[in-house]
């Protein structure tokens, strides 16, 4: 795997991705998935009416939006929503009419301490409108007559999801979840399913895969309630573990989030595989949580999914702002987040409890595992690694155990694994765990 070729094509995806205009629902979504399908095709785009019953909330309307802007009192167009689609609060009503500036204000949102940054606002689930501006900007407009036009529709349509599913030998399932919902953001979207559909060709290149792989593009919160409103009962009897791909694209500190449960197995792969991955992650608890693990793992949900990150959502200065765009990520920060959950993809794959076959030391030199001359020059480190394993490989100890009680990367004997088991010096004593 070339990671430096894998980060410049995420980030060239990013770049591609970045101009639409995508919300909860309509063609933005539409157009973000057509996109993922073309590079993936077994991504199946599915669709849940508006109005539709997901637990406790409701599917809303499909928003449509052409145009938005403010004429102010000398002519100038400003707040233009072809300019930078941040400019419109998401989900605005359709509006054409003259304020005054007193009477625009209640509608205009920016940011004090941040004066050249332009805010991230919604409002999904009460019938509104308004612009999102640079404090710089907003305390610059004069008293006089604004006009305000929103050429948007608000109707029953529908919600759009993607979903890739790659069987493997067994049914249970490794989940790999992400959400397309948001506008021209990078570190805060595009960086979740540019690494996600990237993980998905790894995986779909693998030859034998032992988990069932069930990849999800989701618009966030409603999205994934709906989703698992669907699908509880076969993602309760078969997710083995799950992570919310979301913030994976800066070159900060990584992140880690844990599950609701706290030692889930992707609680114990996430947290092996950072140790090895970086010298410093900074570990969130879930009450500090803010993404889709919130229904993932919530009461009655209970399923196991953790988040790797890099800076957490609501930690770095530029989140839901402009100022989160492509020069907040780079294809090293993607690259980074790339290898580290392939890593817990491919520890998964090996998390077997193995033990071995032979009592006492096996002798290794005759199956050419060790130097046939005995000199204390030799580099006897991948020996030891072996011998090692061999010494607790007891039946009672999957790989990430194993791997953790000698001090190891899991995904470093990953290889003496093959070996052994090809030397028929250790067994695979149950299912995958």
């Amino acid at each position: 795997m070339n990671l430096d070729a894998t980060g410049q094509l995420m980030y060239r995806r990013a770049e591609e991705l970045f101009p639409i205009n995508r919300s909860l629902s309509g063609p933005g979504v539409r157009q973000t998935l057509s996109y993922l399908k073309d590079i993936i095709p077994e991504l199946n785009i599915g669709s849940i009416a508006s109005g539709t019953q997901a637990f406790d909330w409701t599917v809303p309307k499909e928003w449509f939006i052409e145009d938005a802007y403010i004429i102010t009192p000398s002519g100038e167009k400003i707040c233009h929503f072809e300019e930078c689609n941040l400019h419109l609060m998401g989900y605005s009503t359709p509006q054409e009419k003259t304020l005054s500036l007193d009477a625009l204000q209640e509608h205009l949102f920016s940011i004090p301490s941040m004066p050249d940054a332009i805010p991230y606002v919604t409002s999904y689930y009460k019938d509104n409108w308004g612009f999102c501006l640079a404090h710089n900007q907003r305390t610059k407009l004069r008293e006089g007559d604004y006009k305000v036009v929103i050429k948007s529709k608000l109707f029953d349509g529908e919600l759009n999801y993607g979903e890739i599913v790659f069987p493997g030998k067994s049914s249970k399932e490794v989940l790999l979840s992400t959400y397309i919902c948001h506008p021209s953001m990078a570190n805060n979207e595009l960086s979740g399913p540019v690494v996600t559909i990237a993980l998905a060709e790894a995986i779909k290149k693998m030859k034998e895969r032992e988990y069932t792989y069930r990849i999800l593009f989701l618009p966030e919160t409603i999205g994934s309630i709906a989703y698992i409103s669907k699908h509880l009962e076969h993602l309760k009897q078969n997710l083995n573990a799950g992570f919310i791909v979301t913030c994976v694209g800066d070159e900060r500190d990584y992140s880690y989030l844990n599950s609701r449960q706290e030692n889930s197995l992707a609680d114990k792969v996430a947290i092996h595989t950072l140790k090895h991955h970086t010298e410093k992650y900074t570990h969130y608890s879930f009450l500090e949580r803010g993404s889709d693990e919130r229904q993932f793992c919530s009461p009655g949900v209970d399923l196991p999914v953790c988040s790797i990150m890099r800076s957490k959502y609501g930690t770095f200065p530029e989140y839901h702002t402009s100022l989160d765009n492509l020069s907040l990520i780079s294809p090293n920060g993607l690259a980074g987040s790339y290898r580290a959950l392939l890593s817990a993809i491919e520890i998964l794959e090996y998390n077997w409890v193995y033990k071995v076959t032979t009592q006492c030391e096996p002798q290794l030199g005759k199956r050419g595992l060790y130097p046939n001359t005995s000199d204390m020059q030799q580099d006897y480190s991948q020996v030891r690694k072996m011998t090692n394993l061999l010494a607790y490989a007891d039946g009672t100890r999957d790989l990430i155990d194993l791997a953790d009680k000698i001090n190891e990367s899991a995904l470093d004997l990953i290889p003496i694994i093959n070996k052994l088991l090809q030397a028929k010096l250790i067994e695979k004593v149950n299912k995958v765990v």
